[in-house]
């Protein structure tokens, strides 16, 4: 691109002060316009090597990841997020996509987010909330995913031991890695299960039964489900949180409109809360939790109640516990709770999202047990360590 030189502009000298002072004046102000005029408009980022990448809202990266197809691939970053711009060929619908237009929070290949605490340890994480908003196309095969990678160590580098991918859309006849295995309820929502492996690493892939354009959500839910499936252990770390775009053919068009993930640490490794600073008086405990249970051979039922102790109203509540190992959830009442085994997230429902200061709810379940019956050690309401009744 050529820049334009402002042109000098020409003024005839007047005689006497009065003149010289206004001729200086309009000099400088011809010339102030001259380069107010010249001077460009801040633009978005067009990436089109394969790799390329920026960052955005200087805290998250915008990466091209062209890698399955020689075919031009192109993204504009914005302000909140990216579109594909140019997405040309195509590649078989059974194999792999051509892409992965994205953008993340954590590390990929030894590049890592601004600012990012990724990796973390599973077991120091209380939250790791993300939202999102997607523009879709009708005229091109391709999924919206999200893309969460987690690892025995804390490696920013490579491929990682296992990959959660989150299907918020599919067009086309394409299917994730692996086959079919159930569903399951995982941040409220219903989801079709698929787990392989692509050879290089595990793949467990959640798919939503129709289009998501947009949600707000706990990556931790699907982590969590992930730890109870056997594909990572609480010791492994949390790498990367991405969203973006597996496209097969076309493409453009398709666009993050917004994107947004944090990290919430705090814990200790192993899980063991360490209690409050002795140099601190701290706060009181925002919740109780009442675990009342009914048990007989190999079957039981847990009657749960949850008691906001806080000043402040607890909205979207979510109450996280382990279970004893060989204790299986069969069905609940009043809540959602999810998976069935290991550590288990009970969510509220529509008609009892909320937790009032001072008030209470109730939800159960009931399930089976094999060895010794025992009850969970801890429970955590939207990652705050609740008193035992």
């Amino acid at each position: 691109m050529r820049t334009l030189r402002p042109l000098r502009p020409r003024v005839r000298a007047p005689r006497g002060l009065l003149g010289v002072l206004s001729a200086t004046l309009a000099t400088f102000a011809l010339a102030a316009s001259l380069v107010t005029a010249a001077a460009p408009a801040q633009a978005d980022t067009t990436l089109c090597e394969p790799f390329a990448t920026t960052t955005i809202q200087g805290r998250y990266v915008v990466q091209n990841n062209r890698w399955g197809s020689s075919a031009t691939q192109c993204v504009t970053a914005t302000d909140t997020g990216f579109r594909v711009t140019q997405a040309d060929g195509s590649v078989p619908t059974n194999g792999a996509p051509k892409s992965y237009p994205s953008v993340f929070n954590g590390c990929h290949y030894t590049n890592c987010s601004p600012g990012t605490s990724l990796p973390a340890r599973l077991d120091t994480v209380s939250r790791a909330p993300s939202s999102i908003s997607y523009g879709f196309v009708d005229n091109a095969v391709y999924n919206a995913s999200y893309d969460i990678w987690l690892d025995p160590t804390a490696r920013t580098d490579g491929v990682n031991r296992t990959e959660i991918m989150i299907w918020f859309n599919k067009v086309g006849p394409i299917q994730p890695i692996g086959s079919p295995v159930g569903t399951a309820t995982v941040g409220g929502r219903t989801w079709e299960v698929w787990s392989g492996g692509n050879g290089t690493n595990d793949v467990l892939s959640f798919v939503a039964p129709s289009a998501i354009s947009g949600w707000s959500f706990d990556v931790m839910d699907f982590v969590r489900a992930t730890v109870a499936r056997g594909l990572a252990e609480d010791d492994w770390y949390l790498t990367s949180v991405q969203a973006g775009f597996e496209p097969w053919q076309n493409g453009a068009g398709l666009a993050v409109n917004s994107f947004s993930s944090t990290v919430e640490t705090g814990g200790t490794p192993g899980g063991t809360d360490p209690g409050p600073d002795p140099g601190d008086p701290g706060d009181a405990s925002a919740c109780e939790v009442s675990y009342g249970t009914n048990a007989w051979q190999d079957g039981f039922t847990a009657d749960v109640t949850v008691t906001n102790t806080g000043t402040e109203p607890v909205d979207g509540w979510q109450l996280a516990f382990t279970l004893p190992s060989g204790q299986r959830i069969g069905n609940a009442w009043n809540a959602s709770v999810t998976p069935a085994t290991g550590s288990v997230t009970a969510t509220g429902l529509s008609h009892n999202a909320r937790i009032a200061p001072g008030g209470s709810l109730s939800f159960g379940f009931q399930g089976t047990y094999s060895g010794t019956f025992a009850e969970p050690a801890g429970f955590r309401l939207n990652g705050t360590a609740c008193a035992a009744d």
